[in-house]
């Protein structure tokens, strides 16, 4: 049996970016991946029609093009024929009265444009993104920093200096503060309110929840600074990129290999058991997983900490996921300023902040929203190649969903505390025909669509338990310092070489690759790493 230096468990983001750097580092590292396909919430199939290239489950890519792990791989998979498209326009939310508001990668354009919707909004705006990039380093190296170690000690005491006791006392109040907070007092327009309250959806929480204004804030300058880039002919075309750097440089892969067991001997990992399969690791275990299936699933309880186990126990999931994915057989003939939203890459629909807020509320009482916010996703409009000429994709997502719904808030949905197929489509028919009664042209031009439950979820990624399509809650008690668990923030785990990364640790869901990148830096020396940063550096010039 070959051994190697490192086994992953898991193929999504942070596995595949973690295996690239150090194999480029020179290590043999292996991936085993427990489903037919590689790359864990990236996928791209044509489950429509023939032609139509629908991403599933996550279908945009900005906070993998802004990522360090980006910077360091740009240039291997850009010579393995990965390509991204981009688009001046990332975002807007269409209200009920058919008026919409944008959100461009125009500082400019966007002041002037909230001026519009409000005296003194656009230099509301303007002072937001100014003060944010003044201490940008400061707010993106929490989520770039292991931060239980001497990195994160560092940080600190570089946010201590730069801001001084009551800057950091302020500092962190701002990162507890919620969305509403932060929207409200900041602009006077509902329309602002209404654009960009929906994108604290996107991380898994509500804009009335603690930490939600920080997170609303740091999107909406990511998208203005990023836009909402895509690689040309789907996902599935970063995970082929990353999947050549790993092979080039004599790493292995395997797909369809269920894990059973992490192997452990004198208080170290040495390898990974599948069915019938023993993978030995000289240097490191890397775990892609929830902290229940690490600490009650795949290793034996003789290991476990007692105290681990009661923590894994009470990790926390979120709420439930739906997708509707929709070939049509012409563009949506969107309302009002139809030109431009035909032009932008992601659409809210939501009657604005308390309606996203009701959404959410009725959800975490277990109820079907009777009016969800709707993501609609326009991945043709910044990828022509996603579909046959003249045709088009939509990407629905629906981020207000109960895991166990025990009732319809509209009352007219029976519901029995499971996604039964009937269910699913029966709420799918609930938002299509809301979004047709909108774009009077929909109904005519859709040719196909699947949806995908959050019980369907839950079934292809163990990880989202319950539909979650970020693995865990994202609520302060289960975020930075307290993720992936209280006491336990490191990706480093009490057994030796046993590392955990993904969703489920910090800095939690999103397709960056950050937790694998700092594994990975951790078992590199210094140098190595430095070695790897410089090729890959170097090679952008």
């Amino acid at each position: 049996m070959d051994s190697y230096d490192a086994v992953f468990v898991g193929s999504g983001i942070n596995s595949l970016v973690g295996a690239a750097i150090l194999a480029k580092a020179g290590w043999k590292v292996c991936v085993l991946e427990r489903t037919p396909w590689l790359g864990g919430n990236i996928r791209t199939a044509e489950v429509t029609e023939p032609g139509f290239i629908h991403d599933l489950y996550s279908g945009w890519h900005p906070l993998f093009t802004g990522s360090e792990a980006y910077a360091l791989l740009k240039s291997d998979l850009e010579a393995r024929g990965l390509k991204y498209l981009n688009t001046e326009n990332p975002t807007a939310t269409l209200f009920p009265d058919g008026n919409a508001a944008f959100l461009s990668t125009s500082l400019q354009e966007n002041v002037r444009h909230f001026e519009t919707l409000a005296a003194g909004d656009g230099e509301s705006w303007n002072r937001a993104v100014t003060e944010f990039m003044a201490r940008s380093d400061l707010g993106l190296g929490l989520l770039g920093t292991e931060l239980w170690s001497w990195a994160g000690l560092k940080f600190l005491v570089k946010g201590l200096r730069r801001l001084g006791v009551e800057g950091t006392m302020e500092f962190g109040s701002q990162l507890l503060g919620s969305s509403r907070s932060w929207l409200t007092e900041t602009f006077r327009s509902s329309r602002i309110h209404g654009l960009l309250a929906p994108w604290v959806l996107h991380t898994g929480l509500g804009p009335d929840s603690a930490g939600s204004g920080f997170m609303n804030l740091l999107i909406a300058v990511a998208l203005q600074l990023g836009g909402m880039p895509v690689p040309r002919g789907g996902g599935a075309k970063l995970v082929d990129a990353i999947v050549g750097i790993i092979r080039d440089h004599g790493g292995e892969l395997h797909s369809d290999c269920h894990v059973d067991l992490v192997e452990v001997s004198a208080g170290s990992a040495v390898g990974v058991r599948t069915r019938g399969q023993l993978f030995p690791a000289r240097k490191a275990v890397i775990c892609s997983v929830t902290p229940q299936q690490l600490y009650l699933q795949l290793l034996e309880k003789t290991v476990v900490p007692e105290r681990a186990a009661q923590k894994a126990r009470r990790f926390r999931f979120g709420r439930g996921d739906m997708q509707i994915h929709v070939a049509l057989s012409e563009p949506p003939k969107w309302p009002g300023d139809a030109e431009r939203l035909s032009r932008t890459a992601m659409v809210h629909v939501t009657p604005g902040l308390d309606g996203v807020s009701g959404a959410v509320n009725e959800a975490e009482r277990g109820l079907l929203p009777a009016e969800p916010t709707i993501v609609v996703g326009q991945p043709t409009a910044v990828d022509p190649s996603r579909s046959p000429q003249g045709t088009w994709i939509l990407w629905i997502q629906l981020q207000e969903l109960p895991n166990s719904p025990r009732g319809d808030a509209a009352g007219k949905i029976q519901t029995d505390g499971t996604w039964s197929e009937t269910l699913r489509e029966c709420f799918a028919d609930r938002i299509i025909a809301r979004l047709c009664a909108i774009i009077p042209n929909l109904e005519s031009a859709m040719r196909k669509r699947m949806v995908i439950s959050p019980a369907d979820l839950a079934r292809t990624n163990i990880n989202l338990v319950g539909g979650d399509p970020y693995a865990g809650s994202c609520s302060p008690d289960q975020f930075f310092i307290w993720r992936p668990l209280p006491g336990m923030p490191r990706h480093r785990t009490s057994i030796k070489k046993l590392y955990h990364i993904g969703a489920s640790t910090h800095p939690g869901p999103g397709l960056h690759g950050a937790s694998g990148l700092m594994v990975a830096k951790e078992l590199l020396s210094t140098r190595a790493y430095r070695r790897v940063r410089s090729a890959g550096l170097m090679l952008l010039r």
